[in-house]
């Protein structure tokens, strides 16, 4: 049977998250924050089965680099009380293959996300569900509020307004 789940949440810095920290969580990665001067190791983190970044085509090719986009994010927003991305999470569907949900998940972010100007960083995980992990695959997207301008710069930001 299909079920639906979404929670949207904020990375804000007042409450001391990091967007560095957030992005290496969901792609399972070790990433470096220059801004606070830590690393976030979790590529131990079992379950991650795809990531990608999916870019606008004014957005310059280096956010491709997940390090080198929620860095920038973080040098853009110098506010102690920055509200640096929106993060949410979807269930998938376990009648569909995994082939299916990637693909289902690529084109929501493709079409919600970067097709409103929009670059996004998505991540499927699947749990194995022998160590405890919930039994339905999900998606995270995590997704900067800042929108690039013709000129592809994190510093010159237009605030957008929520979608979901």
């Amino acid at each position: 049977m299909a079920l639906f789940h979404l929670h949207v949440t904020q990375v804000k810095r007042s409450a001391g998250q990091s967007v560095v920290t957030s992005a290496a969580y969901r792609a399972g990665e070790k990433l470096y924050s220059e801004y606070y001067g830590e690393v976030s190791d979790y590529t131990h983190k079992g379950g991650v089965v795809c990531t990608d970044i999916l870019l606008p085509p004014q957005a310059p090719n280096q956010y491709q680099d997940r390090a080198t986009l929620w860095n920038a994010v973080e040098k853009a927003e110098r506010g102690k009380k920055a509200q640096l991305a929106y993060s949410f999470d979807i269930a998938l569907q376990n009648e569909f293959s995994l082939e299916e949900n990637i693909a289902l998940a690529r084109q929501f972010v493709s079409e919600q996300l970067v097709g409103r100007g929009m670059i996004a960083d998505f991540a499927i995980h699947q749990p194995d569900k022998e160590d405890g992990g919930i039994p339905n695959p999900h998606f995270h997207v995590l997704y900067s509020m800042l929108k690039h301008s013709r000129f592809a710069s994190l510093a010159a930001k237009l605030r957008v307004e929520r979608y979901v």
